[in-house]
């Protein structure tokens, strides 16, 4: 099965060469490249926040193998949806399935449910792809998308990434799809953002479910960040950076609503 693309030509664009000039504009040449265990991209249009997403992308060695775990923003098919094989198109070329990686994540957490309903109109994984595809040619991946709120659920996720993660020969990247504060001024969403990204930089997954909600901060991708993080501290890491901060309001100029977005690394 061939995935074809949902958003292309909307948030980014759809002729081939006018994408990669975008990616090459958004990934600075000069970065330093280091391993990671896992990151956090926004999901925008690349003309919001491409160059947050890109400013992570180019400071990390990009391993042939992929977890991508975002948000499911429509209310159709499954809650916690995989897809374990064919390819997803994009105008830069197909991009694979990791049939073994993906079937593991299902056998290791039985909630996932393989579901092309929950993914056929999803952008907050597929915006991601081109970036892969450019920087990491070659590349496969396992696609998660999530609509669960309860943190024990998200935990297990997040654990049964980290063994599957684990028991793999070769290095794979946990990539959390979000975009943070949503449609509030950019004052209060820095603030809301920052309370947020707190937890983050602090590796703490249940201090950052708790002040998302108990905060009322609409941060979409917040129970892929968690499992992330749940699954990052049981791989070790020790370390957390944020590499850029933005808001939409920084290209628009429109200070009034705004949507934040935060470029992360976890090492």
């Amino acid at each position: 099965m061939i995935r074809p693309p949902a958003v292309a030509g909307r948030f980014y664009p759809v002729d081939p060469a006018a994408l990669a000039r975008s990616i090459e504009s958004h990934t600075p040449e000069n970065s330093a490249k280091s391993a990671a265990i896992a990151c956090l991209v926004p999901h925008a249009g690349y003309l919001y926040s491409g160059h947050v997403a890109g400013a992570v992308y180019a400071a990390l060695e990009i391993p042939a193998h992929c977890i991508l775990l975002g948000p499911r923003h429509f209310p159709r098919g499954a809650a916690m949806a995989i897809l374990s094989g064919g390819a997803w198109a994009t105008p830069l070329g197909e991009a694979s399935v990791d049939r073994a990686l993906a079937t593991g994540l299902i056998r290791a957490f039985p909630h996932l449910r393989e579901d092309a309903v929950a993914h056929e109109s999803e952008h907050s994984l597929e915006v991601q792809l081109p970036f892969l595809q450019r920087l990491a040619p070659g590349f496969r991946f396992a696609p998660i998308v999530l609509a669960v709120d309860r943190y024990p659920l998200i935990e297990e996720l997040g654990r049964a990434v980290a063994r599957v993660v684990a028991a793999q020969p070769e290095p794979v990247l946990i990539v959390a799809s979000s975009d943070m504060n949503h449609y509030e001024s950019d004052a209060i969403t820095r603030a809301k953002d920052h309370r947020a990204l707190d937890r983050l930089l602090a590796l703490d997954p249940r201090g950052l479910y708790g002040v998302v909600r108990g905060e009322q901060i609409s941060m979409c991708g917040y129970a892929a960040a968690v499992a992330m993080l749940v699954a990052a501290r049981d791989l070790g890491a020790q370390h957390a950076e944020l590499v850029r901060y933005a808001t939409s309001g920084d290209v628009t100029g429109e200070r009034d609503e705004v949507v934040g977005y935060a470029g992360m690394i976890f090492r």
